[in-house]
C-alpha cells in the first residue's frame, strides 16, 4: 500500500479571532461586578448591623458559605 503525501494547500486554515471591543464587554464587567459585591454582602455582612432583611433566613441560606470563606458569624 502505498502512502499519499497531502499537499500544503489542502491543510485547512485557521480562522482568525476578531478581538472583543471594550464597549461590547463592559455593561458585563459591571453586571457581574455588581452581582458579585451583593453575593459578598450577603454572605459576609448580612443578619448584622447592616442587616437589610429581618430574621433568620439569609443567615441560614449563607451560614456554610460563610464558614467557608472565612467569615465568622457566631
Amino acid at each position: 500500500m502505498a502512502q499519499s503525501a497531502v499537499p500544503a494547500s489542502s491543510t485547512p486554515a485557521i480562522p482568525e479571532v476578531a478581538p472583543i471591543e471594550l464597549k461590547a464587554i463592559a455593561p458585563w464587567v459591571v453586571f457581574v461586578g455588581l452581582l458579585m459585591l451583593t453575593l459578598l454582602y450577603f454572605v459576609g455582612a448580612e443578619q448584622g448591623a447592616t442587616a437589610l432583611i429581618s430574621g433568620e433566613g439569609v443567615h441560614e441560606w449563607v451560614h456554610d458559605g460563610r464558614h467557608l470563606l472565612g467569615f465568622p458569624c457566631h
